[in-house]
């Protein structure tokens, strides 16, 4: 008897041994990382020009907003959506009538643009309690024309078919933002502020409920999940991520209000940000808005190498002009036929190889 009792204690010691190293590295390897990421991200910004900082690492952080927005209402509840961009596109215009028109304080006139395209979002999101999948999809996507025509069309927002507002010079209190560094801090402090607030609602009751109706959502039903609530959660969340976005695009990035940024082209692109990134995943989001931002400047450098190589016989200027959108849609079948979890399951199995190596070293030692 107490030859078993020392052999089970012996096996619960050698099974803690090999998990602690492992989970250490875990946490070591992942807390290495975020804590490069975030040097970086506070620490490097000066040193760089403006071209970074206005070419990349801002929109970058706007479109990280964007796609997890996406993210929210595809990748965790399941829900197929066209309509980010036209969500972008009232908070964006909402924001910089409520900071150049009523001359409400910034915070404000950002968070009015996202309340407002969450309102939009709960409209949109009706139709998700009786159709999904494909239906929804095309009524999204007819909620993408028919919100742009409205923005272009109604009078009090503008006047003609290419309604642009412009913005009058940004203050955060007496602060004025008028640098691309400026710029670059403040739309980094609301992409931080809006992460850690999705992955606290993702890892809680509400995210669990996403997940329970992506998966099945008669099941989700019959366990009391009410599929009204959370669905209309879910696109107003979303929808309110895409304003705030939208709102950035205004006073940290183009420093106006054009309806034209707002098409169906975007509303793909964002999608095409969650798949390659990684549906179901906050990691994933940022990643595939970083890559999607990288995106035309590899293009552009690989594309005119090769045209200085064949010349245009074989690359015409139209192949060049619409070479990302090939790119892009290549790579988004690539991802879904390859690695339907994207870039963050490349990373995680990364990390995962880490980890083993750090544990197989640890338990040498």
């Amino acid at each position: 008897m107490q030859t078993a009792q020392q052999h089970s204690v012996s096996s619960q010691q050698r099974v803690a041994r090999e998990w602690r190293p492992a989970t250490a590295a875990r946490v070591q390897t992942d807390t290495v990382a975020l804590g490069l990421l975030a040097a970086f991200a506070i620490v490097a910004p000066p040193f760089l020009g403006d071209y970074w900082l206005k070419g990349i690492l801002i929109p970058a952080l706007i479109f990280s907003i964007a796609a997890l927005g996406q993210n929210i209402v595809t990748g965790y509840a399941g829900l197929i959506s066209l309509g980010q961009a036209a969500f972008m596109a009232v908070g964006a215009f909402a924001a910089v009538i409520a900071y150049g028109r009523y001359q409400l304080p910034l915070p404000l006139s950002i968070g009015l643009g996202g309340v407002v395209s969450a309102a939009v979002g709960v409209i949109v999101g009706t139709p998700s309690l009786r159709i999904k999948g494909l239906y929804l999809l095309v009524a999204t996507l007819a909620a993408q024309f028919l919100i742009v025509w409205l923005i272009q069309r109604v009078p009090w927002i503008g006047a003609g078919s290419a309604v642009t507002l412009n913005t009058p010079p940004v203050y955060l209190g007496g602060w004025l933002i008028d640098t691309a560094i400026k710029q670059y801090y403040l739309t980094l402090a609301i992409a931080a502020l809006l992460t850690v607030f999705a992955w606290n609602l993702i890892r809680g009751r509400i995210g669990r409920a996403w997940m329970a109706i992506r998966d099945q959502d008669v099941a989700a039903a019959v366990m009391g999940i009410s599929l009204l609530k959370y669905k209309l959660l879910a696109f107003m969340i979303s929808a309110a991520y895409a304003g705030i976005a939208g709102s950035l695009i205004v006073f940290t990035w183009v420093g106006a209000a054009n309806i034209q940024e707002f098409e169906l082209d975007l509303s793909i692109q964002i999608l095409g940000m969650v798949i390659i990134g990684g549906l179901g995943s906050i990691l994933g989001s940022f990643l595939g808005a970083a890559f999607i931002a990288l995106l035309p400047i590899l293009i552009s450098i690989s594309m005119h190498k090769f045209y200085g190589l064949v010349g245009d016989h074989l690359v015409s200027a139209a192949v060049l002009a619409n070479a990302e959108r090939v790119v892009l849609g290549t790579l988004i079948l690539l991802f879904l036929i390859a690695e339907p979890l994207g870039l963050a399951r490349l990373w995680h199995r990364l990390s995962s190889s880490i980890d083993r190596s750090i544990a197989a070293y640890a338990n040498r030692n």
